[in-house]
């Protein structure tokens, strides 16, 4: 197949374009050519901006697209107008955030949307899901019964610039007594960008459409087994001292930035309690195959440790403030 990736070089975009040259399909990209440039010198790249400019892909035709790079609906649907004749499937990544709320686990695709009230909006910091809803709405009304939602959720594995999963493997790793926000048995799900990426290019293949949870791993995961898997991988003497949101909440714990996959759910935030416990039985029965959590954990520190030791982490507590967070949690603990 001839597939047309938009993005392509960073994280998801690179492991795609990857799986669909190990497929051997041929692949184009689509990008500003700022990012990566050097990535991926065997295949052909067109420059442009999907904002501003896209004269490089007029007159061009692709069996397929691959929008890694789609977050503003209007840009989406300029994309979409302008291919909707020259491609015949086109494959959006989109994101779990679409669901209005999360008040149950295994919520599946059927779960109510958010509603983008002003569609002008590119506040993608705020309206992150409701922008996700508005574009997928775009491309179904434009391309009907050939476009294909992926709706991912926390997304693992090597390359990743948002070291959420890497901050957990890392930390584990360097041993002593972990910090563990909220319960152990809080829900957890992580899939790794490979499996993504290879079940990505099968569903383009087959020219599937509408959406899909693409959430792993295929069993219950709970902070407390995600932890110990990490512990295991890494052989550290690790103890994990599970510290109560309430507590992290008051001393200005940033969730997510500060404490990756930590939901407290608490106030605005309480209908968020199964964010990370989402159905993904269609996806599976649509062949997606998910790889043992052990080699993702272990593929992650391979790749960590080849980036430079003082490189600052996008996401994690850091050691100082831990140790500072953990001294006096501890000393309430004992004072009853």
């Amino acid at each position: 197949m001839k597939l047309l990736v938009i993005g392509g070089t960073i994280f998801v975009g690179h492991h795609i374009v990857e799986a669909a040259l190990r497929a051997g399909h041929e692949v184009t990209l689509f990008n500003r050519g700022q990012s990566n440039p050097d990535a991926f010198p065997e295949v052909e790249k067109l420059i442009g901006d999907r904002n501003s400019d896209l004269s490089a892909l007029e007159g061009r035709s692709w069996d397929a697209v691959i929008d890694t790079s789609g977050y503003i609906p209007k840009t989406v649907k300029r994309l979409a107008e302008l291919l909707a004749d020259r491609v015949e499937h086109y494959t959006f990544i989109s994101s779990i955030s679409v669901y209005k709320e999360f008040m149950k686990p295994g919520m599946d695709e059927n779960g109510p949307l958010l509603e983008l009230e002003d569609p002008d909006i590119e506040d993608v910091w705020n309206y992150y899901g409701e922008m996700k809803v508005l574009s997928e709405r775009h491309l179904d009304a434009i391309m009907p019964g050939r476009a294909l939602h992926l709706r991912s959720g926390l997304i693992a594995g090597p390359r990743d610039p948002m070291d959420r999963f890497t901050y957990w493997a890392t930390r584990v790793q360097r041993g002593g007594k972990v910090l563990a926000p909220g319960r152990p048995q809080d829900p957890i799900q992580i899939i790794d960008v490979r499996d993504l990426a290879a079940w990505t290019i099968a569903m383009v293949e087959a020219k599937h459409s509408g959406a899909f949870n693409v959430v792993g791993p295929d069993y219950p995961l709970t902070f407390e087994r995600l932890l110990n898997e990490c512990q295991s991988v890494t052989r550290s003497d690790a103890e994990f001292e599970w510290v109560n949101s309430d507590f992290l909440m008051n001393k200005k714990v940033i969730p997510w930035d500060e404490m990756p996959l930590w939901n407290p759910c608490q106030g605005e935030t309480a209908n968020m309690i199964y964010y990370l416990a989402q159905s993904n039985q269609k996806a599976l029965d649509h062949g997606l195959r998910i790889r043992p959590l052990a080699d993702t954990i272990r593929d992650v520190l391979a790749w960590d440790a080849t980036r430079p030791a003082d490189q600052i982490r996008s996401a994690g507590l850091a050691a100082k403030k831990e140790g500072r967070l953990l001294t006096e949690w501890l000393a309430n603990k004992e004072q009853g």
